[in-house]
């Protein structure tokens, strides 16, 4: 982890599940972190500094990326995290928790590519991760919103990496089914990690399949990782 130490990084919804985890294993690498979530839990480690950020805002990522520069500095390492699910059927749906899904998972993360990206061109380094979803590219019923934002993710990052290398490196990490408050939380539908049936990953196996393509030497890009529960067939 040599190449994570005294880095400073910056997750979106790094307050809970997924995001939560990556802090965890980021800060015991010895990273300095801007934590930024609608909800900010106790017990974040020392190495931390939060943010209440709803990334759907644009004056929301305004004051965290000027908060982020006094706090911690121009960051190296941006984590695209916040994400939430939606479960409806595209005929009966309401198009208004469409934006909300589409404001949160596609545009919140172009929003802090644009706010945090230019400083990682201007210093010559930097790593980009963005949290998609096997269900990119995988259209299945009620989905359809979700699995179109990850979709329009995963070509927004093979568009930065084209735009932005050698300088910038940037990885995709799609997990499958992954026990955590994510589909509690979703906007509307009724799955729980346990009813799809294909068992579960934890939010730890991710955030170590993070750290793994961070910790590379700085001529090596992990551009995609895919991680599932065994039994999941997509």
């Amino acid at each position: 982890m040599q190449h994570i130490k005294g880095r400073k990084a910056v997750v979106s919804g790094g307050g809970s599940g997924i995001g939560r985890a990556i802090v965890g294993r980021l800060s015991a690498a010895g990273a300095h972190i801007a934590v930024a979530d609608l909800h900010l839990p106790p017990g974040l480690p020392a190495s931390t500094h939060p943010f209440m950020c709803n990334v759907a805002s644009a004056a929301d990522i305004d004051a965290l990326f000027s908060g982020v520069q006094e706090k911690v500095g121009t960051p190296d390492i941006l984590i695209c995290s916040a994400g939430r699910g939606i479960h409806e059927k595209l005929t009966e749906g309401d198009p208004e928790k469409w934006r909300e899904i589409i404001d949160t998972n596609l545009l919140g993360a172009l929003r802090m590519i644009r706010a945090f990206v230019p400083g990682m061109l201007a210093a010559g380094a930097g790593d980009v991760v963005l949290i998609s979803s096997v269900s990119a590219g995988q259209a299945y019923p009620y989905g359809g919103i979700y699995a179109a934002t990850k979709s329009a993710l995963e070509v927004v990052a093979e568009t930065l990496r084209q735009e932005v290398l050698p300088i910038v490196r940037v990885t995709v990490v799609a997990p499958g089914v992954t026990d955590t408050p994510f589909f509690k939380n979703t906007i509307s539908g009724f799955h729980t990690a346990e009813d799809i049936g294909y068992g579960a990953i934890a939010a730890d196996d991710v955030a170590e399949a993070v750290l793994y393509a961070l910790s590379k030497p700085p001529g090596v890009s992990v551009n995609h990782i895919t991680l599932r529960p065994t039994a999941q067939p997509f």
